[in-house]
């Protein structure tokens, strides 16, 4: 009980920290907000705000002074700084504060660009208060001598990550401004280009509004990506952001974007219906569409071998998330071609939304099956020695299965609900087939993804035995000085383990350093046959100088 009054007394103190410099700041915002020219009068009608404003800041600003300085002397000791506690609060209030900061500093840029000045002095305000907390917190987040320890990557990845997430959202959005401007003014339709510029003066007001938050965005994402180093870190939490935001996120921008300009032009081609398409309303989605798929794509394109010079864990979650998502693209637009066949039944493919349906399903397929089948290589899968399979696999065909499984489930019993309420209602026949064919494909879609996907997991499950005798190390630190990567594979595909890479200085002293032409380096299979008979969790793999590989098991 006594070990654990450290830890809690730690965690109240940083979230009473955190709210009081939260409302500190807030009462500054208030009342700087209220000192600048906006024609608003202190007090009158806005006496309660005036009054909430003084109270945090009269209150809350002392205090929070007062909580900082005694947690800062506190931090001399060892033991208070390397506490889980102080690094979750200097990461938690910088990344607050950064967004708080750049969001209040962009929105009055852009509000600016179009023209607006309604509520400036509020932004303002905001901005150049919450812009001094980032300022104080990365002060101590550098700290050498009270910064924090365990979590120090954190305010780095996260600062680039929402910064490329925002700069990517917003020139997204005014790249498909742009296109849309370009596509109405081409066809002639002036009245649908003023529509879209809402409050804009000009019609480019709100493509340079979000170019304004998008060149924000990629400014934070520089800071954080270039001079405060996230590109360096090779850390599990640097690489779950890394494959999340520049993979998984720019994967479905890219994915569906293509999937949805293929739509648009296979619409073009077969469902040019004048009278209930024009044309204009066929290419309403090809600006979004077009957009998404070139900023995702980018975005990819740039994290793609940054992840391949990554550990072999990122590697093949990069991997497997691409595929999870090609694979959702496929599945979905194998339902919809299953519904869009299924509504034929009662009415023709022409003159209907059948034909806008099926061509859909029809895009989806073709776009995500495309890439599910270039990155998960179906053709290899069950050909391959377990040895050679990402660790994760088995996990992700046990989610991939499970999903599918839960999605049957309700598809069934949707369509049980349908059939017993038409039996009970005396109905049937072709009204039946229309209340059920959606979950009708999306249940085909679904029983075909699990039924593949169990078939891998059981051929996997095949050669467990075999696969067992390896030995069993759960994490391995490699040390050497040459090139880590085909050692570190091949200590994955040995054992399966995660492997953290220590680079030494090939060291030997010259009296005792060989010939260069003696000094060969140990093949990958050298290293595998050293790991033979280990059975600890951990190890460490010592490669090199010369042809020395030894693995040693390690307690713990």
């Amino acid at each position: 009980m006594s070990s654990a009054l450290p830890a809690v007394r730690r965690l109240i103190l940083y979230v009473l920290l955190f709210a009081l410099v939260v409302i500190a700041a807030s009462g500054l915002s208030g009342l700087v907000t209220r000192t600048l020219p906006s024609g608003q009068v202190l007090a009158g009608e806005a006496t309660a705000g005036l009054a909430q404003s003084l109270a945090f800041t009269v209150i809350g600003v002392p205090l929070a002074a007062l909580l900082w300085w005694f947690v800062w002397r506190r931090l001399a000791d060892p033991e208070e700084r390397r506490s889980t506690a102080w690094d979750l609060y200097v990461a938690g209030l910088y990344s607050v504060a950064l967004v708080v900061a750049s969001t209040q500093l962009l929105a009055l840029l852009a509000g600016l660009v179009e023209g607006r000045t309604e509520g400036w002095n509020g932004f303002l305000a905001t901005a150049v208060v919450w812009a001094g907390v980032l300022a104080w917190h990365r002060w101590m987040w550098r700290s050498t001598v009270k910064g924090p320890l365990l979590l120090a990557d954190v305010p780095a990845v996260v600062g680039a990550g929402y910064g490329l997430a925002l700069g990517a959202a917003m020139a997204g959005t005014a790249l498909t401004r742009l296109i849309r401007a370009a596509v109405q003014s081409l066809s002639g339709d002036q009245m649908a280009v003023l529509a879209t510029q809402g409050e804009s003066r000009t019609w480019w007001g709100g493509v340079l509004a979000a170019a304004v938050w998008a060149a924000g965005g990629a400014l934070v994402w520089l800071w954080h990506w270039i001079v405060e180093g996230g590109r360096r870190l090779r850390t599990g939490f640097s690489d779950v952001v890394l494959v999340l935001v520049g993979i998984f996120a720019a994967g479905v921008a890219a994915l569906g974007g293509a999937g949805t300009v293929l739509f648009v032009v296979l619409r073009l081609l077969f469902d040019r219906d004048e009278a209930a398409a024009p044309v204009l309303s066929l290419l309403d989605p090809l600006p979004a569409a077009l957009a998404a798929g070139t900023i995702g794509w980018l975005v990819w394109a740039y994290h793609r071998p940054l992840v391949a010079a990554r550990s072999i864990a990122a590697q093949q979650a990069a991997r497997l998330v691409t595929a999870g998502i090609a694979l959702v693209g496929a599945a979905s637009g194998v339902g919809v071609i299953i519904n869009a066949l299924l509504s034929l039944v009662r009415a023709p493919l022409a003159g209907t939304g059948a034909r806008t349906l099926l061509l859909g399903g029809i895009a989806s397929l073709a776009v995500g099956g495309l890439v599910w089948w270039f990155v998960w290589k179906p053709t290899h899968v069950l050909s391959e020695p377990l040895a050679g399979q990402p660790p994760g696999r088995r996990i992700y065909l046990v989610v991939v299965f499970g999903v599918s499984a839960v999605a049957a489930l309700v598809t069934l019993l949707v369509i049980g609900f349908q059939v017993f309420r038409s039996w009970l209602a005396g109905g049937g026949g072709l009204a039946l087939i229309a209340d059920i064919r959606v979950p009708l494909g999306i249940l085909v879609a679904t029983a075909l993804a699990a039924s593949y996907h169990y078939a891998v997991w059981r051929h996997d499950r095949a050669e467990l035995p075999a696969h067992a005798a390896r030995p069993s190390i759960g994490k391995a630190i490699l040390v050497t000085a040459l090139d880590p990567e085909p050692f570190s594979r091949a200590i994955t595909e040995a054992t399966g383990a995660t492997v953290t890479i220590w680079r030494s200085v090939d060291g030997l002293p010259s009296k005792q350093a060989p010939p260069p032409a003696q000094r060969e380096a140990p093949s990958t299979e050298a290293v595998a046959k050293a790991l033979e008979g280990i059975r600890s969790r951990r190890a460490l793999v010592l490669v090199g100088p010369g042809d020395r590989v030894e693995a040693l098991p390690l307690e713990g």
